[in-house]
């Protein structure tokens, strides 16, 4: 799953798209936004079809793509999985020497880059945009023209331990900030932990967790026409204040070891953290049928909104497909409720179509139904090209921040300025 602004990536501008037929958007790429003018044929899907996928992803895909070959016979899908550590290297190349598969799946944060370069083909008419989650939809769209289709989805919730959480007097979740930092404050002082919750205190991927409490406080990464940045400004500090004040306040630590959060759940060591929802079948393994009733779940907690993040993969066709109608009609297929609940069965990728999450895999669980109803609000960062260097600086102010007292303003002020020399890239 690709979430994480980890995964390195390498710069690459016009130079390295000279085969292209242009650097940026193709002449064929609708100028005004939104989907292509271009629609996907009546009939089957036929023909060969090169896909590549990542991960247990990639591993998975073909168990999906033989269903899809029965309802479409005349067709035959070959899945290539690739190793994420090669991935990005890979496309890149790929790009480059014009050798891509037919479609793809590509990770969100990679959408602004690849769309730069002229490789993907925008999304014909034809697809209910409305079935989508609102905020994965929007990691589709670059220049405000929308790039294939989300896959799989996943967000952010706060994980708590309900036995402790009752021993700490707290019987009802949080709604607000105030009540958050109260039930870390309690459960540190009440039920006897170490840390009341595990933040990140800053390095690679604190953004992810930092930035739902800027977005909460109305702050926003970029100007509306996303050539410029907005990381310094009030409600930015105002978000950064509130993550600061968790480690001020001591109750998150800066010295838990790190990647360890299980352990440190099941042992009560931080009895709270902010993740995914790949971490309740990780808590359940490390704690055992005894934890599992004990691991809750709850929404981000309101300032003037409650936004979590957004992230997961979405599905692309690229621009020099052979085979581009029917690829579009693999992507359709992938799309359908029944396809995504059947995906869900097989890889627990949770489905970006909304109508999905009614199957009883999923409605019936005991913590998944609380990711849905935050799905309704979540944000990712813009598809800009060079959001990945820029996510990198801002890691590295926020560990400032937690571990050296760097005030929240002067925290702001230095993302601004690196993420302005950066610049958001493109052409």
């Amino acid at each position: 799953m690709f979430t994480h602004s980890t995964r390195r990536r390498l710069v690459i501008g016009c130079a390295l798209a000279l085969t292209l037929a242009a650097c940026g958007r193709s002449t064929d790429t609708p100028a005004t936004g939104g989907q292509a003018t271009t629609t996907v044929s009546d009939g089957p899907a036929t023909g060969d079809l090169t896909i590549w996928a990542m991960g247990t992803e990639g591993e998975n895909l073909p168990k999906l793509m033989e269903q899809f070959q029965q309802a479409n016979p005349g067709a035959k899908v070959t899945v290539t999985p690739i190793p994420w550590d090669a991935a990005h290297n890979k496309f890149t190349t790929a790009i480059t020497a014009q050798s891509l598969p037919d479609a793809a799946m590509v990770g969100s944060t990679w959408m602004g880059e690849f769309a730069d370069l002229g490789a993907l083909d925008p999304t014909p008419q034809g697809f209910d945009n409305s079935s989508f989650f609102p905020g994965a939809l929007d990691t589709t769209k670059v220049k405000d023209v929308q790039y294939g289709v989300p896959w799989y989805v996943e967000t952010r919730l706060v994980y708590y331990r309900k036995d402790l959480a009752k021993k700490a007097g707290i019987t009802t979740p949080p709604t607000d900030w105030a009540g958050l930092k109260a039930m870390a404050k309690a459960m540190k002082d009440k039920a006897g932990s170490k840390c009341g919750i595990n933040l990140q205190p800053g390095g690679t991927g604190s953004w992810q967790t930092v930035m739902p409490f800027a977005w909460s406080a109305g702050a926003e990464i970029t100007s509306d026409d996303q050539k410029t940045f907005t990381l310094d400004t009030p409600p930015m500090q105002e978000g950064l204040q509130y993550f600061q004040s968790f480690f001020t306040d001591k109750v998150a630590c800066t010295d838990l070891p790190p990647n360890q959060t299980e352990a440190q759940f099941v042992n009560g060591t931080a009895p709270m953290f902010i993740s995914g929802p790949w971490m309740a079948g990780s808590v359940a393994k490390a704690g055992g049928e005894a934890m599992k009733p004990n691991i809750g779940v709850f929404q981000l907690p309101k300032n003037k909104t409650a936004t979590s993040f957004v992230g997961g993969s979405n599905f692309v066709v690229f621009k020099n497909s052979k085979n581009k109608d029917s690829a579009w009609k693999l992507v359709k297929w992938l799309s359908e409720e029944k396809t995504q609940a059947a995906w869900y069965k097989l890889s627990t990728d949770l489905p970006a179509v909304k109508s999905a999450w009614q199957d009883p895999s999923i409605a019936n669980d005991p913590l998944l139904p609380v990711f849905g109803k935050q799905m309704e609000d979540a944000k990712a960062p813009p598809s800009i090209v060079n959001w990945e260097q820029v996510a990198a600086a801002f890691d590295t102010e926020i560990e400032k921040m937690v571990k050296a007292n760097q005030s929240p303003a002067d925290t702001a002020k230095a993302i601004q300025t690196k993420a302005s020399q950066i610049g958001t890239g493109g052409s």
